[in-house]
Order: structure tokens, then sequence, then C-alpha cells
């Protein structure tokens, strides 16, 4: 069988070959209903794009890595929202018809075995996850001469980055606790080398601050057990509080587990709030307030920002909003 050619792409989508051939190769200035539409007629022909001639033309593998840069513990890479960021980065690629490299760097060996990569030319972008306020993977590759986005603030002031609006979705929350009468406010921190456990810690403080109230605070790493275990610390610092913030819902669930366990009702005696609306949020007992992060949207955000730059488009940032799910727990 004669293999389908671009003219006979052309023609089953309605469109020209030169929007086709921009589809193809992967620029993002084309319109998305013409993207649709060519990319269905690809689909629906089997049309194979010949890749190594297109390559050689445009210098591009049509290839993105996504770098996770992760501690050994794990504490972004095994939170509930990571598979949901890495779905979003997969289907925006493919609709873009670009391949998705996925790398984790979580020592200095391998964080070096990421920037030789990169450096051998073998990606045309890269979109950086989980990053932590010292690393300098951000401007290590950013010195490779690529696109390079973040996915949240970094220390190189040089990378673009779509990032959540922590602070403000930490006052959000703190908010609503004073709006229900709640008092004396504790907040349970993630991992502060990260830049949003900073940010979602600052604006939990300056709320209070606003207000003429102290800040109450306990450490967490982002994970259930450390939640429970703050829980437990800031319940014998302090056995009046009548509220917590945890900067992650992970943490939340593990706060209702000590303050269940402690005889505490919730949100009688303690309420609670979590940060980023996991599924898991609305099945706690009690349901579980949390502050909704759009990381499926933030990840879109992000893709379209690195394939924007590849093409020579504006840097960002970008800030996406957040919004406060009000359950049972407050």
């Amino acid at each position: 069988m004669k293999r389908p050619t671009l003219d006979v792409v052309a023609a089953r989508a309605g469109v020209s070959k030169s929007s086709v051939s921009r589809v193809i190769n992967g620029e993002t200035t084309v319109a998305p209903q013409i993207r649709d539409v060519v990319m269905r007629a690809v689909n629906e022909l089997g049309y194979v794009p010949n890749g190594a001639a297109r390559n050689l033309v445009t210098r591009r593998t049509d290839t993105l890595a996504v770098v996770v840069s992760d501690p050994p513990q794990g504490v972004v890479s095994d939170d509930p929202l990571f598979s949901a960021v890495v779905r979003a980065v997969s289907r925006e690629l493919e609709t873009a018809g670009k391949r998705l490299v996925l790398m984790l760097a979580e020592s200095d060996r391998s964080r070096t075995r990421v920037v030789q990569y990169i450096a051998g030319g073998h990606v045309d972008g890269v979109l950086l996850v989980a990053l932590h306020g010292t690393d300098p993977l951000p401007a290590a590759l950013a010195r490779q001469g690529l696109p390079v986005v973040s996915f949240n603030r970094t220390s190189a002031q040089d990378v673009p980055y779509v990032a959540l609006d922590n602070a403000g979705g930490a006052a959000l929350a703190v908010r609503h606790l004073l709006e229900r009468g709640r008092r004396r406010i504790a907040t349970i921190t993630g991992p502060l080398e990260l830049y949003e456990a900073r940010e979602r810690l600052d604006g939990y403080r300056q709320t209070l601050r606003d207000t003429g109230r102290r800040s109450i605070v306990a450490l967490g790493d982002f994970t259930r057990a450390s939640g429970a275990e703050a829980m437990r610390q800031l319940l014998e610092d302090d056995p009046d509080l009548d509220a917590v913030f945890a900067a992650n819902d992970l943490m939340a669930i593990g706060a209702l587990r000590t303050l269940h366990r402690a005889g505490r009702r919730v949100p009688e005696d303690v309420a609670v709030i979590g940060f980023d609306d996991i599924e898991a949020a609305s099945y706690t007992s009690p349901a579980l307030t949390s502050v909704r992060s759009p990381m499926a949207d933030q990840a879109t955000a992000a893709v379209h920002l690195l394939l924007g730059l590849i093409d020579g488009g504006p840097t960002g940032p970008v800030i996406m909003p957040n919004e406060l799910v009000v359950r049972e727990s407050t």
C-alpha cells in the first residue's frame, strides 16, 4: 500500500500543505483547531513523517526532557499529584507531536548525568519539576543554551517558570479559619528548602501578622507521617490551639489521624485545612478542606511556555491562581 504524502494529509484535513508542515514540525503558532484537524487526518491516514529529514532541516529532535530534581527520600516524586503532572505533560507533548524523556535527579551523580545528556543535544528543551532553593541544576542546564522552563521558581534568575500562587493560597486558608472564629492557628510546613513550602509559610505568617496574631509553626516534610508527628508536637506544646493549616494534604491527613487518636473533634475542637486538594481529601473523615492547586493546568501551561520558547516566544513567568474547597474539616 502506497504511503500517504503530505499532500494527501492536507487534502484530508482541508488545510494547506504548509499548515500540515507546521503542525508536523511542532510549531506552536498554529491555531489549536488547525492542529486538531491535521492530527486527526494524520491518525486516520497513518501518516508517518520523515523524522530524519525533518530534523536535518529544523535541527530539532522533537524530544523534550522532563527532569525531576528530588531528594533521595522522594518527597515530591512520591506525592500523589506527581503522577497527575506527568500525565498532563505527556498528553500535551503527544498532542504537539513530541516525545518525552523522563529523568530523575536525586544525587550529585545523577544531576551530572542529566546535564551531560542534555548537553549531548538529545532534546530540544527541558521542563524542570520539584526544585530545591539551592539546587544547582537549573543554572547548569540553562548554561547548555537550550530552552528551560521550571515547574516552580528557582534560584536561577534567567530560568522562566510557571508557579502556583502559594502565598496567596495559604492566605486563603488562614483567612477562612479566621472567618470561622479560629484564633490560635498553627501551621505544619513542608521542607523549607523547597520554594513552595517557604511561600506557603510566608503566606500563613503574613496573614496572621496582618491581624495581630502570632504564628505557631511545626516542621514537616510533605509526608503523612511527618504531619502526624508535627500535630502531636503542636498539641503537646499548645493544647489550646483551635486550628491547623498544613502545607499539603498528606500532612493534613496525618494531622487528622493524630487528632482522632488524641480525642480531639474535627472541626469542633480543631479545624484542619490542607493544600493541593488531592483526590483523597474528599474521602477523609471528616472530609478535608483544602486549597485546590490546578496542577494539571500548571503542567499544561509549563509545556506551552517551553514549546513557545523553542519557537522564540515570550519567557513568562506565569502564576496560576488557587481556590479554597470548603469541606467538613473546617
